[in-house]
């Protein structure tokens, strides 16, 4: 069986700051092959950071962007009063995938409703949290 992966805006922004090869170590962790994911929410979302963001943070976006083309997209739009978070929330328990994200309270959401979450620990490694 082949496990998604959905990959937010920030741990997209892991290899050009900390060097790591996002995909290689998401395979390595999750030891079978899995589909990397982006929903077209979080490419909008890297898309005007690229635009508006800081001369770092545009960089980081635009490389982002490039990854984000290795992963299949999925159409997942906020509904009223849905925040970001409650998009990817919602996509990760429709599809039955692991959320890889660094943000704190998404992670918070994932772990509250039994997703599990893919992140960066302490800057040298991905590490998984829950169960497949």
């Amino acid at each position: 069986m082949v496990v998604k992966v959905i990959f937010d805006a920030n741990f997209l922004f892991v290899p050009s700051q900390f060097r790591i090869d996002v995909f290689e170590e998401v395979g390595n962790l999750l030891k079978q092959r899995f589909e990397p994911v982006i929903l077209s929410a979080t490419l909008e979302e890297l898309e005007k950071l690229a635009k508006k963001g800081s001369p770092k943070v545009r960089k980081q976006a635009l490389l982002g962007l490039e990854l984000a083309k290795k992963c299949r997209v999925i159409e997942a739009k906020p509904s009223m009063n849905e925040s970001y978070d409650d998009v990817i929330v919602r996509a990760a328990l429709d599809l039955g995938g692991i959320v890889a994200t660094n943000d704190r309270t998404l992670k918070r959401k994932l772990r509250n409703k039994g997703v599990a979450v893919i992140y960066l620990r302490e800057k040298t490694h991905l590490e998984l949290e829950g169960t497949v």
